[in-house]
């Protein structure tokens, strides 16, 4: 007696359907937060931060400060978190195990006079956490942006994802043009000067 096994692919196909939602679902869900290591925060609100250290050309420390005003109050003075430089990319500074590259030494020193006066505001786009669990934002000081400023100065590349805000997209690129004709930086074909 033969018996006949009837394959069941609307089942197999449901089973999988279901478990890709899942995994999809758990992405999407920790796409807009840092896990939690130490004393670093899930979430971050837009707000005026204090920066406490500048790691280089692209990334901040930032704190939460009495007395600043924080639109959401999100991070205590005790808290620092890790900000990175959104839809921008610096020459490499304190890569482990790689050496300093060309112009990156000159983006660490135009973020820290930048940011000089301690403050910065914070807004952030779509992608709000990077792979290595950094918040992305755009770093303002008064009216200006530090990513767009660090472009234009020939000392940074424009990055810019899908899902990223085009306005800004837009304005990096001009910046980052002008660089390029005016043969700032990294455009300018030749090494920094030793200081």
């Amino acid at each position: 007696m033969r018996r006949s096994f009837r394959r069941r692919p609307r089942i197999v196909w449901l089973t999988f359907t279901l478990i890709l939602a899942v995994l999809v679902v758990r992405a999407w869900h920790r796409s807009g937060r840092v896990e939690r290591t130490g004393n670093s925060p899930e979430t971050l609100a837009e707000g005026i931060y204090r920066v406490t250290r500048v790691v280089d050309g692209d990334t901040l420390i930032i704190t939460g400060s009495d007395g600043i005003q924080s639109q959401a109050g999100s991070l205590r003075q005790d808290q620092q978190v890790r900000i990175r430089l959104l839809s921008i990319d610096t020459p490499e500074t304190v890569k482990p195990d790689a050496p300093v590259e060309p112009w990156g030494e000159e983006a660490t020193q135009f973020t820290r006079q930048f940011v000089a006066r301690g403050t910065v505001l914070l807004r952030f786009d779509r992608r709000r956490v990077d792979r290595y669990h950094r918040f992305l934002a755009y770093v303002y000081v008064n009216d200006l942006m530090l990513n767009e400023e660090l472009v234009r100065a020939g000392l940074a590349k424009v990055k810019i994802y899908p899902g990223d805000s085009s306005t800004i997209g837009r304005r990096l690129t001009q910046a980052e043009k002008e660089a390029k004709q005016d043969a700032r930086g990294i455009w300018s074909g030749n090494l920094p000067r030793e200081p």
